[in-house]
């Protein structure tokens, strides 16, 4: 790791815009009635006295706070200073460097505050603790990364990669909020899968997933060279629907579905499952292969959720959702 990080800030960011971020290497932030934070005098109680100005309706712990986040992304963030953003739609933490000063575009939806950065890794959210994962599910939109901020920045190290263990609970010195509780309890199904199922065992509770949805399944053999872990059919009658399951924590590559597809006869479906996600090329070859269906891990989690109560006893142990949780609409701003 580098022996100039403990010089750099970390922040962390959210965004409703993940490829806004990602495709773009940049973080923003909205608030677009406060205008270009550069025409405002470089001291908090400015930034407070221009937000009561642009959002006069605005409670008091509204303009502390978002006066606050707007300071600090224009005057405390520093080029070289690390980011951590975790984007929802394929759940990564991804990690990166400011690499340029604050500018304001007015042209692009509601993201007007923005700076230029550089992202050094996207590593599933699994490789972190889960008091790392409430500290960067705050529910301000900027902020500064504190408690976990080593583990974060030891992600950069080239031999990374964290052991899942029971041990690996949540650190109740971190608040949570009630978003937090949601990704929290969807990241303990998917840390408990890959600590405890591996290879066959996986097969095994992805066959009685599709038991409580409603197929008949069938486990092949162990050491069967198919290549098909499951076969299931919803009635008596076709289609036979040919099931491959992958515990690995890489991505899957577009040659390992091919190989699913070759395991196939006419008239056949086929389904794959990860508790990873797809390279760029290998969901390209899924979109375009209508008879085969993709499961990533965030789509495994949401099915097992939706099923919890059909799945058989054994498995409602081992992944117990002592959590009660109720969605609400995020309103960071």
């Amino acid at each position: 790791m580098d022996g100039n990080n403990e010089e750099r800030k970390v922040w962390g960011i959210h965004t409703q815009n993940d490829s806004l971020f990602l495709n773009k290497d940049l973080i923003a932030i909205g608030w677009r009635d406060f205008g270009d934070l550069s025409k405002v005098e470089a001291n908090r109680d400015a930034f407070k006295a221009h937000y009561i100005e642009a959002y006069p309706d605005a409670k008091k712990g509204q303009i502390a706070n978002g006066a606050g986040m707007l300071y600090r992304f224009i005057h405390e963030v520093q080029i070289g200073d690390y980011v951590v953003f975790p984007s929802k739609t394929d759940r990564k933490i991804n990690i990166g460097t400011v690499e340029g000063d604050y500018f304001f575009e007015d042209n692009d939806g509601e993201y007007v505050q923005r700076r230029k950065v550089k992202w050094l890794k996207h590593i599933p959210r699994l490789s972190f603790s889960q008091g790392a994962l409430y500290e960067v599910g705050s529910a301000m939109s900027f902020f500064s990364v504190k408690n976990y901020a080593d583990e974060f920045l030891s992600a950069l190290d080239k031999d990374f990669k964290k052991t899942i263990t029971a041990e690996d609970s949540e650190d109740e010195s971190v608040g949570a909020t009630a978003e937090d509780i949601v990704e929290s309890t969807k990241d303990f199904i998917l840390k408990e899968l890959s600590r405890q199922l591996k290879g066959y065992d996986l097969e095994a509770f992805v066959a009685d997933l599709l038991r409580a949805m409603g197929y008949r399944t069938t486990v092949s053999p162990q050491g069967g060279d198919s290549g098909i872990d499951i076969t299931a059919y919803k009635d008596e009658l076709p289609p036979r629907i040919l099931v491959q399951v992958k515990s690995q924590d890489s991505d899957i590559k577009e040659t390992t579905i091919q190989s699913l597809k070759g395991a196939m006869r006419e008239g056949d479906y086929g389904l794959f499952v990860t508790l990873s996600n797809y390279t760029k090329n290998a969901q390209k070859y899924l979109d375009s292969t209508p008879i085969i269906r993709g499961i990533n891990g965030t789509e495994l989690v949401d099915l097992i959720l939706k099923y919890y109560e059909e799945l058989s006893e054994k498995y409602r142990k081992m992944i117990p959702l002592k959590m009660v949780y109720i969605p609400v609409p995020k309103t960071d701003e």
